[in-house]
Formats: structure tokens, sequence, C-alpha cells
């Protein structure tokens, strides 16, 4: 008595084949076992199944079974397997009809679907991690459809061409395949009408003063560069990474499932089972013993991403945690935060090798985990947002023995890491004249405003190069799209030479250049657009 199911195994984000073969005898095996390199997580699911197949009324594996997962050098964990496991031993018994033959009457074919869920001991079937990346993969192997969880079947629903099933007990399965239940497949999901604009805590018209600092975070926006606010403590510079959200574009389309696919493979959407979410939550204190983190990327229906996420990990985080990696690799903060914000406040405050891991990510766009049984690839194209103080106590060095204390702080940063962010900005104090104007000081720039200054750019980079934006521009794509006038190349040559710039530094200020040009509605780089994209190197003429 052989069955076969068809399953997935996740590595990664990404979802590959498994297959899942059950073999029942009455002599020959010492016990039930599961072979092709299980966790433990999977090595208990025979427990599960058998318990929740007998509290079903099903009376199925009374013999002994010997269960394969296939590719058998390929690491399987969690619960995902437990009901494609009950599937294969209800075809086995006979108890599923459709396991055997083409019925006519039987409307679901086993063979043509993926399976996939958790099962309890009372035969519910609960969600699991990865159900995106599953969906993906049927449609990529030319299989009618997916069976899944109910709480994952509007997950699975957003990849277009699939059949989706979403069942909730054992015993709808099994009605299901008898052919005694009507299938109904979960309508298509409109992911396009879910993506909404993104949330913000704060106005930028609520933050007093700091026109400049909001200038520089218009251009960051608009073009996606990498920004560093450094200054004393108490002028807004948190606040105002609060706002940032506000005026960056919604997701795409292919955004949004692009992080959609993350977050599901790490068990946070809101439809992920309360034990995988809380174990994703804490992913951090998994990688190292003070890593914590907050982050947002709200969901719609449990089964979307639908705003950019903003990531905001405790300068305790360990590498791992905000890299990614693990026994399993997992996704650490910077995937998380793939298409939207990494915002990292006390920047010198995190340790010096966690800041070092995250230049080769900043600059690919991607990061490789690689371990003895395995390797992942995680998309990384996030904005870094950074805030620091000019030196431990907050405050702006009035001294010699200030200068020392701030030349010391800011030697936790390394060259190359600076080199990688393409904007420092200065927030200064903020004069007591505009704390104490009340209402009746003048408005600020509002993030209305500036949402539209971010939008007009990025609509004129997508007309001319598509969904790159300017700080993925490589050097030869700067030299067609990025045109300087004679003047401006002169100013930028003596920038290079004063300052001592690097090479990557050169192009950093280029694709600066070019966002302002953008924001302005020029089709070239101009003498003020060099000379504004260099005024924002701030950290090179002081380290």
């Amino acid at each position: 008595m052989l069955a076969r199911v068809q399953s997935f195994v996740l590595q990664g984000i990404d979802a590959h084949p498994c297959e899942i073969e059950l073999d029942i005898a009455d002599a020959g095996m010492e016990r039930d076992s599961i072979v092709g390199l299980p966790d433990a997580a999977v090595k208990e699911s025979l427990q599960r199944v058998k318990s929740a197949l007998l509290n079903s009324g099903y009376a199925a594996g009374r013999g002994q079974m010997l269960v394969n997962l296939a590719p058998a050098d390929v690491r399987k964990e969690g619960p995902v397997y437990d009901l494609p496991m009950a599937l294969g031993l209800l075809i086995a018994e006979g108890i599923i009809r459709g396991g055997v033959g083409d019925r006519e009457e039987v409307r679901v074919d086993p063979r043509r679907f993926l399976v996939a869920g958790e099962l309890a001991l009372d035969g519910r079937v609960r969600p699991v991690r990865g159900a995106l990346a599953m969906a993906l993969l049927a449609r990529q192997r030319g299989m009618r459809g997916v069976i899944v969880p109910a709480d994952n079947a509007l997950e699975a629903a957003v990849v277009e061409g699939v059949e989706v099933l979403g069942v909730r007990t054992v015993s709808e399965v099994v009605g299901l395949f008898n052919a005694q239940i009507e299938p109904e497949p979960h309508p298509p999901v409109d992911v396009a009408g879910l993506i909404q604009s993104s949330d913000a805590e704060v106005d930028f018209a609520e933050v007093r003063g700091q026109e400049a600092v909001k200038r520089a975070i218009t251009i960051a926006a608009a073009g996606g560069h990498n920004l560093l606010m450094l200054g004393p403590a108490g002028t807004g510079k948190t606040m105002m990474a609060k706002a940032l959200p506000g005026i960056l574009p919604p997701l795409s389309v292919e955004e949004a499932l692009e992080v959609t696919r993350i977050y599901s493979a790490v068990g946070l959407l809101a439809g992920a089972s309360r034990g995988e979410a809380n174990g994703a939550a804490t992913a951090a204190r998994a990688h190292g013993p003070h890593a914590h983190a907050k982050g947002n990327g709200r969901s719609a229906g449990k089964g979307l991403i639908t705003t950019r996420p903003v990531r905001t990990p405790h300068h305790t985080a360990s590498a791992i945690a905000v890299i990614g990696g693990g026994a399993v690799p997992k996704p650490g903060e910077i995937s998380l935060a793939h298409r939207g914000i990494l915002f990292l406040d006390e920047l010198p405050e995190f340790p010096r090798g966690v800041l070092d891991t995250l230049r080769q990510p900043l600059e690919d766009g991607d990061v490789t985990i690689a371990r003895a049984h395995s390797a992942a690839r995680f998309p990384t194209e996030f904005m870094l947002v950074a805030a620091m103080n000019p030196t431990p106590k907050g405050d702006v060095p009035v001294d010699d023995i200030g200068r020392r204390a701030m030349d010391r702080y800011l030697g936790r940063l390394s060259r190359p890491l600076i080199d990688r962010i393409d904007i420092h900005v200065e927030a200064p104090a903020v004069p007591w004249s505009e704390l104490a104007a009340g209402k009746e000081r003048p408005r600020g720039t509002s993030t209305a405003q500036m949402r539209e200054r971010v939008t007009g750019a990025r609509d004129r980079q997508r007309a001319r190069q598509g969904a790159r934006l300017n700080a993925r521009l490589s050097g030869s794509q700067l030299d067609e799209l990025a045109p300087m006038a004679e003047a401006a190349k002169a100013l930028l040559g003596q920038a290079i030479s004063q300052l001592g710039l690097s090479a990557r530094a050169y192009d950093k200020v280029r694709r600066v250049a070019r966002t302002i040009a953008d924001i302005e509605g020029k089709p070239g780089i101009e003498v003020a657009h060099v000379a504004e994209a260099v005024q924002y190197r701030l950290l090179d003429r002081m380290v």
C-alpha cells in the first residue's frame, strides 16, 4: 500500500518540490519512521496525524508506516507535512478513493495539487509558513492548484492562475477528494486594489525648524537614497524618521508580492499560526541573546503586505538578527525591510561588526546566507535611514576635549560604511524662537507637500529608466542617464580632489544630483545640483 502526495519544501523564501511517499506494511518494519532529513517537528508529525485521523472518525494507520520525504538530501522542517501525510495515509488505506485511477466522479485529483497544512489533534487544519511561495511553485510546475489551510487561502490566492482550496478540517479534505463536497476555490485577489499608502505617526508640518533636513529627506525618498541625520539630542531626528513613511509612494503590485513572500516565509503575516508568528516575531532573540526589533508592514485580510515595511531593530541586535542566518537560514531585519525602510537609531551604539555586515547588502541589494547543508539568497533593497548624536553625551562639542570625544564617537563608524550612505545631513538645535512661537509660527513644509515632490521625481525616473531608482543606477547607467553640464563636471572634480572622495562617493554624488534634478524637473545635472549633492557628504569632511 503505497501513496504519493505532492507538497513543497521552503528554502529561504523559495519553494521547491517535495514528494511525500507513504508505505504501510503489516510486517518488515519495526516501527513507524520518517526519512529524508526531517527535523524534530517533522518527526513528531506521525503522532499528530494518527491522533487527528482517529479523532475525526477514520480508522487509519493500523500497520507500520514508512514516510519518505523526497528529495532525501534536503532538510525538511516544521509541521507543514502533517496534512500531506494524513492525505497519503487515507489514500493508502483506501478511505480516499481518488488516489488510484481516474474516476470521473472525483472532482479533485490529488496528483494535480500541492498540499500543506498543520493538524490539530481534533482534526482541524492550522496555518503554515510559505503558502505564497507554494502557490508560485504550483504555477511554475503547471499544476492545477494548492490545498492549504483556510487561514492561508487568501495569501495563496494572490498568485494568478492557481486554484486555491482552503480547508479547515481533515473531514473536509476527505469530502473534497471523494466528491462529497463541491470544491469552492478562493476567488482571485485584486492585489492593486488592496495596496495602500504608508502610514506615518507624524506629519512633517509638526516638526519645528529643520527645513534643510526635510529637504534632504525629500531627496532621499525621491531617489531611494540612504540617509544619515547627525545632530544633538532632542532636535527631532527620530520624529522625522517616523514621518518619513508618509512621503513614500505606495508599493507596486510586484513589490507587494515580493515583500509578502518574505513575510510569509518567516510566518509574520497575520494569518500565521500563533506559535509560528510568535517564533518569527522573536527571531531576533533566537539569533542573539540581546536582539530586539520593532517593525510594521500592514497586511490586508491576513494575506498581503499592503504598505512599505519599516523595521527598527534595537542597537543590541546581533548580526544574525539584522542580516539573517541561523542553523536553517532565515531572513533578517534587512530583508524584512525590503522595498521599505530600515531605521537605525543611535547608529554608533550598534556593534561595529554588525554595522560592517551591512556593507555588502547595501551595495548589492541582496544577501546570501551559506550553511554546510544549504544556502539561501534574500533580497535587501531598502532605504537605510540612520540617526546619531555627535558625542555619547548627545551634545555638540565646544572645546578640544569635546571635539576629541566626537572624533572617538564617529570613529565607531567605518569609512566604507559611511561611503555607502548617500546623504549625510546635520540636524542642528532648534532655536528658542521656533520652539516658543506656538500657533503664530509659520507652518513648515508638510508631508503632503513633500509627498508631491517625491511622487513627481519618481514619475520622471520611471519614464526614463523603468522601475530602477536613481540610488540603484550603475556607473555606466549614470553616464547615459545623468548628463552633466561642463561647469557641473568641473565643480565635481574639484570637490573630489579637495575632499578626497572615493570612487564610490563620486557615483553617490552623481546619483543624488540626478535625483535633485528630477525633483526640479531638469533633464540634466547642473552646477547647483552638484553643489547641493556634495554638501550632503558631511562626514567625508569630518572623518
